[in-house]
């Protein structure tokens, strides 16, 4: 028989296969994971960057223009999670819509994606972690303080390793006790910087705002498409989906009411930082902090840091969680081994896909310089992103899947087409570097899927 790469997955599989999950989930937990993806440091440091280099305080409009951009790809995601309430987001979509090598292309991609993002951001909070033991006078030995380095005395990042495992402690122990911690996080992150926007309101001076468009329109799109990455990880939402209560009215109300907070955080934190400051003053490398100072507020910005460090503690959580469960959906598919998709009933996790990611990652964070690898994680977005879109089609015209009150992007086929242009848009403003980076993943990938995947694929059964 000759190869069939694109045979499809059975909607009715899935939804047999994911009945172990536990469904406690409700809308306001997956919004708390999804902004706890959404909202890290970024925010205090984006706004002052993209408003210096490109926007002035027109940035305001940039991160608006960007949440439309965002909010296309998130009705999409919306409606396939509404449609599919599967394990595994974009992967499983692929397989069911597109057929298996492209699911597997998706699922390699999101791999990627969240494993980068969470070793990056370990990394980022040792980083603040060490810097807040420092100001009581606390140094880690050098040796234990970066990445595999013996020509500068560094051999482990030993506070990015341990901040990773902690996470999967608190993960293996059960996603409600994880929920509460991960909710109660996100609330304080919150409060911080609902605090820096109110007391920053008493400190604008009008005159910094003009002019308000220095680098007139040009730079304000160019500012969205910066900007547009700060948006990224509402997708992670979607990979709860087995685990949440009545997914068709709750998935679309967790995806859409993450960007539309994020939007007006992000606009806020913006308006409040280019009122305060001139927009030329803002080139530095916590502008938020810095604005703080220039008032004389030091105690909020020291503030910051601890909502810094909260930031990215929930969106480790949240990367990590979504990463397990995309795991568990390759392993139950027969594409990885099968043992990452065992189940724990006591838990009612799937325990080995997370402690395997979790170690990977912490490896990752722990040993190896990721500075050149960070954009990596924007290309498997966009490109799961754009299958995403386009996916709306095929979704649309498949009998065997039900979708009825559930949600459904408006404007079909319009703004799904829209949604795949756009975000192919995107795609154009990344390196070279980042495509040869993302041309050897791939490849890694499909020799990976012709050599183990295609043969033990759980479709060989039915379709062979």
């Amino acid at each position: 028989m000759g190869l069939n790469i694109l045979r499809k997955e059975s909607l009715d599989r899935y939804l047999g296969a994911d009945k172990k999950f536990v469904k406690t989930m409700t809308a306001k937990d997956l919004m708390a994971i999804g902004i706890g993806a959404v909202i890290g440091t970024g925010i205090f440091i984006l706004p002052g960057t993209i408003a210096a280099q490109s926007a002035g305080p027109g940035v305001t409009l940039s991160f608006f223009l960007s949440a439309v951009v965002c909010a296309l790809a998130a009705m999409c995601y919306a409606e396939f999670s509404s449609a599919l309430p599967v394990a595994g987001s974009a992967y499983s979509y692929g397989n069911i819509v597109f057929g298996e090598f492209f699911g597997w292309l998706l699922g390699w991609a999101l791999v990627l994606e969240y494993m980068l993002a969470v070793a990056t951001v370990s990394t980022g909070w040792a980083a603040y972690f060490n810097s807040l033991i420092g100001s009581f006078g606390l140094h880690l030995p050098k040796a234990l303080s970066g990445p595999f380095d013996p020509a500068h005395g560094t051999y482990v990042n030993i506070v990015a390793v341990a901040i990773v495992l902690l996470i999967a402690l608190m993960l293996a122990h059960g996603m409600q006790s994880s929920m509460r911690i991960n909710d109660f996080a996100v609330v304080l992150k919150l409060a911080i910087i609902l605090i820096f926007i109110g007391v920053g309101l008493f400190f604008i001076k009008p005159s910094n705002y003009h002019p308000f468009m220095p680098y007139h329109l040009k730079g304000v799109i160019h500012g969205a498409t910066l900007g547009f990455f700060a948006y990224l990880g509402f997708d992670v939402v979607s990979s709860s989906a087995a685990e949440v209560k009545n997914p068709k009215k709750n998935m679309p109300i967790g995806i859409i009411g993450t960007l539309v907070i994020a939007t007006v955080l992000y606009m806020g934190v913006a308006a409040v930082l280019t009122g305060m400051v001139k927009y030329t003053k803002l080139n530095v490398a916590n502008p938020v902090a810095y604005a703080l100072e220039l008032v004389h507020h030091g105690w909020l910005a020291d503030l910051l840091s601890i909502g810094a460090l909260v930031g990215m503690f929930t969106m480790m959580i949240s990367m990590i969680y979504s990463s397990s469960r995309l795991v568990y959906a390759i392993g139950r598919d027969g594409l990885l081994p099968s043992k990452l998709a065992q189940f724990d009933e006591k838990h009612h996790s799937p325990q080995i896909a997370l402690w395997v990611v979790s170690i990977i990652v912490a490896v990752m964070g722990g040993l190896v310089p990721l500075d050149e690898l960070t954009s990596l994680v924007n290309i498997g977005t966009l490109f799961a992103f754009t299958l995403v879109s386009f996916g709306i089609i095929p979704l649309r015209h498949r009998k065997d899947i039900g979708n009825r009150g559930g949600f459904k992007v408006p404007l079909y086929p319009v703004l799904p087409i829209l949604s795949g242009l756009a975000c192919l848009g995107m795609m154009t403003q990344l390196s070279k570097t980042t495509y040869i980076g993302a041309g050897i993943w791939f490849t890694i990938g499909i020799i990976i899927y012709f050599a183990y995947g295609y043969r033990h694929s759980k479709l060989n059964k039915s379709h062979d």
